[in-house]
C-alpha cells in the first residue's frame, strides 16, 4: 500500500485546523466572552481586557474613581465562577493618578506597610485619615479601604483622578528561610 503525500498532508492540516479552531472558539465564546460581559456590566468599569491561561485569569481594568474593588472581585468571582474554574484571579488596574495622590500614598506607605506586616489591618484606615488631619493639603483626598480573604484594597481619589492599590494579605516569602 502506497500512501500519497498530498491527501495525507491535507487531512492532517484539516484535522489540526478543526481541533485548534474548536479549542479557540470554545475558549473565546464559552469562557472569555461571558466573563467579559460580567466584568463590563459592573458599575464603575470603564474598560476591561481579560487574558486567561492555565492557572490564572488576569483582568486589566480601567476604573472610574470610587469603584469598590472588593465588591468587584467578589462579583466577578461569584458570577464568573464557571469561567474562572479554579484559576486565581489577578487584577491589573490602570492608574489615573496625579502628583497629590502619589505624594499622599508615599506619605502613608510606611505606616500601611507596618500595619500589613503586623497583620493589624484596622490601623490602615486610621493612618490614611490621620494624614488628612496632619496635612491640610490632603483634605480633598478620599481614602477608602476594603479587605477580603486575600487582599487589602486601598482607593485614593480627589474626585477627578484615582489611585487603586491592591495589597496581598499573604506576604511573598523570600529565600529559603521563613523569617516570621
Amino acid at each position: 500500500m502506497k500512501l500519497r503525500l498530498m491527501p495525507v498532508l491535507l487531512t492532517s492540516l484539516l484535522s489540526a485546523a478543526l481541533l485548534f479552531g474548536g479549542w479557540y472558539a470554545y475558549r473565546q465564546f464559552a469562557v472569555q466572552e461571558p466573563l467579559q460581559k460580567i466584568v463590563s456590566s459592573y458599575e464603575g468599569v470603564k474598560n476591561s481586557h481579560i487574558s486567561i491561561d492555565r492557572s490564572e485569569v488576569t483582568l486589566k481594568l480601567d476604573l472610574k474613581p470610587g469603584t469598590k474593588l472588593r465588591e468587584l472581585v467578589q462579583y466577578v468571582s461569584t458570577e464568573g465562577k464557571s469561567a474562572i474554574d479554579g484559576r486565581t484571579l489577578k487584577l491589573d488596574v490602570e492608574q489615573h493618578s496625579n502628583p497629590l495622590l502619589d505624594e499622599y500614598w508615599d506619605q502613608a506607605m510606611f505606616s500601611v506597610a507596618e500595619a500589613m506586616e503586623s497583620h493589624k489591618y484596622t490601623l490602615i484606615p486610621a493612618k490614611l485619615d490621620g494624614l488628612k488631619v496632619q496635612y491640610s493639603k490632603y483634605s480633598a483626598v478620599t481614602a477608602t479601604t476594603e479587605i477580603d480573604d486575600n487582599n487589602v484594597y486601598v482607593s485614593l481619589s480627589d474626585g477627578k483622578e484615582s489611585k487603586f492599590i491592591i495589597l496581598p494579605r499573604i506576604a511573598a516569602t523570600m529565600g529559603v528561610w521563613n523569617n516570621a
